[in-house]
Order: structure tokens, then sequence, then C-alpha cells
């Protein structure tokens, strides 16, 4: 059976509106994002208060990473900062991960789900040139550190870090990732909703690289025009297709719609379909 869960509702209030929301629909988990100031790392660090309030839904969470996480920036200012961040958040994911086995699956790893930042551009007259492309060297340096530092932070803890897909890979980036993917604690998110309102650009790399997904953030879509985060059934995307793949893959399902009401769709979507 895939464990599905929820994501973070700008509509709700806070933590307690999340969880109660993620019981009352039947779900499994919340999966916590950093984009928001309540669940920044100091406020997930208060690990007792998220351990309690999950326990008392029955519920257990995921963690998604800031999206403007850059380990490659250039300033090692800053990506010393996100480098810390992921650090002192692998930390957090360990002191939760009694509530995955006790409310989840204890054969799937708890997901620190990731964006690939795709850095700053030079526009030239005919073409953009993509700094990292330019600095393709130095960008690399970036992953290796990242890499060895991570299997360093994560050891033998059954924590992953997943990559997902957005508004498509870059060729460099394809590069980091299959260096990533080297590694046994980081894997693959396919968000199915990216991918569709992309073309489907990114669907040939996911699919050759299928036994390292962990992860999946389902939700509708359309190609023309582009739009996803639609509920389940609004969209274009042959849905029974991508979960039958997810649940080949043992992956946790976040129904990432974006309202609560598309939220409530969807989980009607799936006892009717299912």
């Amino acid at each position: 059976m895939i464990q599905f869960g929820m994501p973070t509702l700008v509509e709700n209030a806070g933590l307690d509106e999340n969880l109660t929301l993620c019981k009352r629909l039947g779900l499994r988990f919340v999966e916590l994002n950093m984009n928001f100031p309540e669940y920044q790392v100091d406020q997930l660090e208060q690990t007792d208060f998220l351990l309690e309030a999950a326990d008392k839904a029955g519920v257990y969470y995921t963690i998604h990473l800031d999206e403007n996480l850059n380990i490659a920036d250039f300033n090692p200012l800053v990506s010393g900062a996100y480098l810390e961040t992921v650090k002192r958040t692998i930390e957090v994911a360990a002191k939760l991960l009694p509530l995955k086995d006790k409310y989840g699956d204890r054969t799937q790893p708890l997901t620190l789900n990731m964006h690939m930042n795709h850095g700053i551009y030079i526009t030239l007259p005919d073409r953009k040139v993509m700094m990292y492309d330019r600095d393709f060297d130095v960008y690399m340096k970036s992953f290796e550190v990242f890499r060895a530092k991570c299997e360093e932070w994560i050891g033998g803890r059954d924590i992953r870090i997943v990559v997902e897909n957005t508004d498509g890979f870059r060729a460099y980036e394809k590069k980091a990732i299959e260096y990533l993917l080297q590694s046994p604690v980081f894997g693959l998110t396919w968000d199915i909703g990216h991918a569709k309102a992309t073309g489907e650009k990114d669907v040939p790399f996911l699919l050759e690289h299928q036994d390292r997904l962990l992860h999946f953030h389902i939700h509708d879509g359309t190609e023309d025009p582009a739009r996803d985060h639609l509920a389940l059934g609004d969209g274009a995307i042959d849905l029974s297709d991508r979960l039958r793949l997810a649940e080949s893959k043992n992956a946790r399902c976040v129904l990432e719609t974006k309202t609560i009401e598309a939220l409530k769709k969807s989980v009607q979507w799936l006892k009717e379909t299912l």
C-alpha cells in the first residue's frame, strides 16, 4: 500500500491545523516545508513539540528543504550557511525517525526533499550564459563536498536526501545529480505535475534512474497550457500509471496540491479510483 501524505498548506494557520487535516483525511504524514517561517531549522529543532503533536495525531513527518537551497553558491559564506542548514536538518530528521517507524513504513527511509538551484545567468545579446555551466568544475567541487558531508552527517541512519525535478534539469545539473546518486544517501523525487507542465522533459532522466526513486509529489497537471498542482482528476496525467510506478518502487507520495479543497478532492479521487 502506498503511503500518502500532504504538504504544508498556507491556508492552515500552523502545525496543529496541518496535522488535524492530515488525520481527518486519513493521510499518513505531513511534509514540513522549510520555505515557511514557522518551519525554519531553529523551529524544527524543537523536536519535543513536533514529536508530541504528531504522536497525538498518529502521523509522521517528511521534510522539504528550502527551495532556495544553494550549496554551490560561489560565495562561501552563503554556501556554508546552506550546508549548515542541511546538517542541522538531518539531525532533526534523526530525532523524528521514531515517528516514521511507528506510523509509517519501516522499509521506507525518512526523506529530505531538495531542489536543484539553477544559479545565476548572464544575458548576452544572443543567449543566456548559465554561470554553473561556464564554471562547471567549481560547481562540481561543491557537490563533491556536499556528498561527502551528507554521507558523514547521515551515517548509517535511515535518512535520504531526494532530488526533485522542477522546471527541467539543466545538463550540468544532471551530471551533478548522477554524481550524488553514486552515494546511497541520495535518491530522487518524481514530481509528476512539474514533469507534465514542462512537457515531460525530465521523464527520460527519471526513468533512466528509476531504481533510485524514493519519493513522489503527486498532483495533476496539463502541458498546454502549462499548469500543475491541480487536484487529482483535473488534469491530463495518466495518474494510475504514475501511482503504479510509485507502488512498484515502494515510494512515499505527497498529494502536493496548494489548497485544502484540492487536497480533499484528491483524497476522494483516490478513494474512488484505487
